[in-house]
């Protein structure tokens, strides 16, 4: 065994994370999200910010391939063009920002924005008008910044569909193909960086078993007409994820 691997597999918290990319691979798989909200603030506990960031990353370009082909057709490309164009730029001063805070400053940073993000949800918060270019590019943009610094890719863009009044198929579509974009930004900005490691490799290539396989899981439960059961059971397992990674449990 390649000693990567088995340093891999010796990580500390290494069932954790199996546990954990597992449940969220369900959820990402019925909404489209949800897959950093839960991994990164429990992934915290036993990697560096970095490392975090590189794992879910690497682990979720497989599973992200897999849903693609249904969301390509579904998805509003123009609008998800947008958000991506302006996402590019921003990725890598996330990344800038993330190697020069230090880990705990990371940590409450990513609580504070996925608990925010799960509140403003959880609240009912909507919004009814439609968003213009510039609001486009400056969501876009949030989401490329928070993307590279924390690995949370997702949020900037969730809050903004799931508070609009598009119906689940659309949102879902929009929020994998986006994330799925981003997704290979990022992990081109860690290749260049030299952020992710062979260790990292091996371990994000473990993770991407059982979230292949759950999220596999998750779309085959996917039916738009239980809109509201999707969205409640996403809520609950975010809201676990959050509180059990807040940086006060260890």
């Amino acid at each position: 065994m390649p000693d990567v691997l088995s340093a891999a597999l010796d990580l500390p918290g290494f069932w954790w994370l199996v546990a954990t990319i597992a449940a969220a691979g369900i959820v990402r798989g019925f909404t489209g999200f949800g897959t950093a909200l839960i991994f990164v603030p429990v992934a915290g506990l036993f990697l560096p910010p970095a490392h975090v960031v590189a794992v879910i990353t690497l682990t979720g370009l497989a599973s992200t391939a897999a849903l693609l082909p249904r969301a390509w057709g579904q998805a509003d490309r123009r609008e998800v063009s947008l958000l991506v164009l302006a996402a590019l730029p921003m990725v890598p001063l996330g990344l800038f920002i993330m190697d020069r805070l230090d880990a705990l400053t990371v940590r409450w940073v990513v609580t504070g924005i996925a608990g925010g993000t799960l509140i403003a949800l959880v609240s009912g918060w909507r919004f009814s008008g439609k968003v213009r270019l510039p609001g486009l590019l400056g969501i876009g943009a949030v989401a490329g910044v928070i993307g590279g610094m924390t690995g949370l890719t997702g949020p900037a863009v969730i809050l903004f569909y799931l508070a609009g009044r598009a119906a689940a198929q659309s949102v879902r579509a929009n929020t994998i193909l986006f994330l799925a974009a981003l997704d290979v930004v990022i992990v081109a900005n860690l290749l260049l960086r030299g952020f992710a490691g062979w260790q990292l490799v091996w371990l994000a290539g473990l993770l991407a078993i059982p979230y292949f396989v759950t999220t596999m899981i998750g779309q085959a439960l996917f039916d738009p007409t239980r809109e509201r059961l999707y969205r409640y059971a996403a809520f609950s397992v975010i809201g676990l994820a959050v509180v059990s990674g807040m940086p006060v449990w260890s």
